[in-house]
């Protein structure tokens, strides 16, 4: 028998008319994270409680995603003319659009739990309404506010009357909601509002169309997917990757986050796969600087068995690891648990483009399975076997304590995310380890800083789970020592710029002896030596710029890798001066050179500004 398909709608305010008839005036909405809301639902709602104030409208999320702004004119020349390419009619979030500009009305509030990394570090108003809650913490937390509203983006199967629908990128949280409704815990409308750019995506995430009790479709309300372009991965985090890859063992379980460094550890563990003997020639260079670790930790052999992914997130570099052969474990016929996804465009398309048979070897599945143990605990520990779970952090203190959500002065960067429950099933399971990655400085305003501190006034990690700690100098493993063997092992992996310092202030703390020396093999860790062992790779092309592919031209992947290199230099006029300079004596530029200037209409400078931009460019494209 044929369920009862829920009623249509293509105008968002007509819904909103029938669910305010439904639900009256007070409405407490959950909106996916990320890619996942209902976005023409949610501002038709936002819309209406602004002109009509005697309506409460609530809104639960997490990471709002934003068309970014440039914040330089150099960055607004390469972005303007791609950006159709990646947020083409992608429908801005008007919460979020007010949020920026002036302060909500009474009768509405917005409240996340993770925010976009950085975006909201200046907005008051959505740091006082930041709440702070791990990933599987806010199902229950959702429950407890009472939601009576959900607006989830579907995707559909083929064909006129579907009779089931898929949670595609987002049933990380939206699976145990419903699931609560269905045993009386919850009462909420479900809203599904169709996007048939979404990829159709199996496990716990298909549903049977009867769940819903509204759906949004039409021409009107379809939307391009929110795809960000890749970034630029530098050697530094290429370091990194390659220290990762040699942690994971064939046959193991492995997680991973977002970002360069991500793309850079499917890199690494591609190449140790499908080019073992390059693999092998760089991790036994003297210059790898490896960390004193048994052979649980030194895998340099490629994959016979393969991996089973296990991920809070579907990341781009997992179809490569999929192709590539390396995730080919099954765990009850999948390659890969996940539990949520945002991506490039050529992600979406190779999501899109995999044969029916592989697809449907990715399983999406709620947040209460991918980053948990229990229940059936049982099953879990025999599939995650070996489990390598990886995430990055901004800093780490030497004790062994990990800063990824917030500083210490109380502003919220982003949010904990899953990375806690990932360190602590790493100590629950046998033969599993938590690897947090960071780079061993930054660059603020042209100067280098260190990320490993003595101490720091906010963690997301506490040092009881301490366990790998990973830079681009080596692997400090953490777990089961005491602490000044911690601090010894996080100082072998430190930027040497900073050892002195660091050494000091734990003597003076009494946690190293006051006789204690370092090493003399770790007094070395230097952008310099770092140049010297992965730069031959890179000019071999070993080691690319855009690893896992991108959707710029040649041009674009050129200038998004300078453009990266002066952002690191804003607000430091030193710094600045002495790239137009090295821009200034490049001599004449060539062909790859003049396609990037013409890029950005530099070629001809028409004002003093424009000359100075044009040197600056070229000091980075050299």
């Amino acid at each position: 028998m044929t369920p009862e398909r829920p009623p249509s709608y293509e105008d968002p305010e007509r819904l909103v008319d029938a669910l305010i008839a439904r639900l009256g005036k007070r409405i407490v909405l959950a909106l996916p994270l990320g890619l996942g809301k209902a976005n023409h639902l949610a501002n038709a709602l936002f819309d209406r409680a602004l002109s009509d104030t005697g309506l409460s409208l609530t809104i639960f999320t997490a990471l709002t995603l934003e068309i970014p702004s440039p914040g330089s004119e150099l960055g607004k020349r390469f972005l303007d003319p791609i950006a159709d390419k990646f947020f083409a009619r992608y429908p801005p979030l008007r919460y979020t659009q007010h949020l920026r500009t002036q302060p909500l009305p009474s009768n509405i509030q917005v409240h996340e739990f993770f925010l976009m990394p950085g975006r909201w570090l200046h907005t008051p108003a959505a740091q006082r309404s930041y709440q702070c809650a791990n990933y599987t913490q806010a199902v229950e937390l959702l429950i407890g506010i009472g939601i009576n509203l959900i607006g989830q983006l579907v995707a559909t199967e083929q064909g006129p009357d579907p009779e089931r629908l898929s949670f595609s990128c987002n049933p990380d949280l939206s699976v145990d909601l419903f699931q609560a409704r269905a045993a009386g815990r919850a009462n909420f409308v479900a809203v599904g509002q169709i996007n048939r750019e979404l990829p159709y995506m199996g496990g716990a995430a298909e549903r049977p169309v009867a769940d819903f009790d509204y759906l949004l479709d039409g021409d009107a309300v379809q939307f391009p997917l929110y795809a960000p372009p890749q970034q630029p991965v530098a050697l530094q985090e290429h370091a990194i990757g390659l220290q990762v890859a040699r942690l994971v063992p064939d046959g193991g379980t492995l997680q991973i986050g977002i970002g360069a460094i991500s793309d850079a550890i499917c890199h690494g563990l591609c190449l140790r796969h499908t080019d073992n003997a390059a693999y092998r020639a760089l991790q036994a260079s003297e210059l790898a600087n490896p960390h004193p670790a048994g052979a649980d930790l030194n895998h340099l052999a490629p994959f016979e068995t393969g991996l089973y992914g296990l991920s809070e997130m579907l990341v781009d570099g997992f179809i490569n690891l999929i192709q590539a052969g390396v995730i080919a474990r099954e765990v009850d016929g999948v390659l890969l648990h996940a539990g949520f996804f945002i991506g490039s465009p050529r992600f979406y398309r190779a999501l899109e483009e995999l044969p029916p048979a592989t697809r449907a070897k990715i399983a999406m599945m709620p947040i209460s399975f991918t980053n948990r143990l229990y229940p059936d605990t049982e099953a879990r520990r025999a599939a995650r076997r070996g489990a390598r779970f990886v995430n990055s952090a901004m800093m780490a203190t030497l004790l062994g304590a990990v800063v990824s959500d917030g500083l210490e002065e109380g502003k919220v960067v982003s949010g904990v995310g899953g990375q806690y429950n990932f360190a602590a099933m790493s100590m629950d399971l046998p033969g599993a380890r938590s690897a947090i990655t960071l780079p061993a400085t930054r660059t603020e305003q042209g100067r280098a800083r260190s990320n490993l501190r003595w101490q720091y006034g906010h963690c997301t990690l506490p040092r009881h789970l301490r366990d790998l700690l990973v830079t681009e100098y080596g692997v400090a493993n953490l777990r089961g020592v005491s602490d000044a063997e911690v601090i010894a092992r996080t100082l072998a992996i430190t930027d040497s710029r900073f050892q002195a310092e660091l050494t000091d202030k734990a003597k003076q703390a009494g946690k190293l002896a006051a006789d204690y020396s370092l090493p003399e093999r770790y007094r070395h860790n230097t952008p310099q030596r770092l140049a010297d062992w992965l730069g031959p790779a890179r000019d071999k092309g070993l080691l690319p710029v855009f690893p896992l592919g991108s959707d710029f031209s040649p041009t674009e992947e050129r200038l998004a890798e300078a453009l990266k290199a002066l952002s690191l230099l804003r607000g430091a006029p030193r710094e600045l001066a002495r790239m137009a300079l090295r821009g200034l004596k490049a001599g004449a530029p060539d062909a790859q050179t003049r396609a990037c200037l013409e890029r950005m209409q530099l070629s001809r400078p028409r004002s003093p500004r424009d000359r100075l931009y044009q040197l600056l460019l070229r000091g980075a494209l050299s």
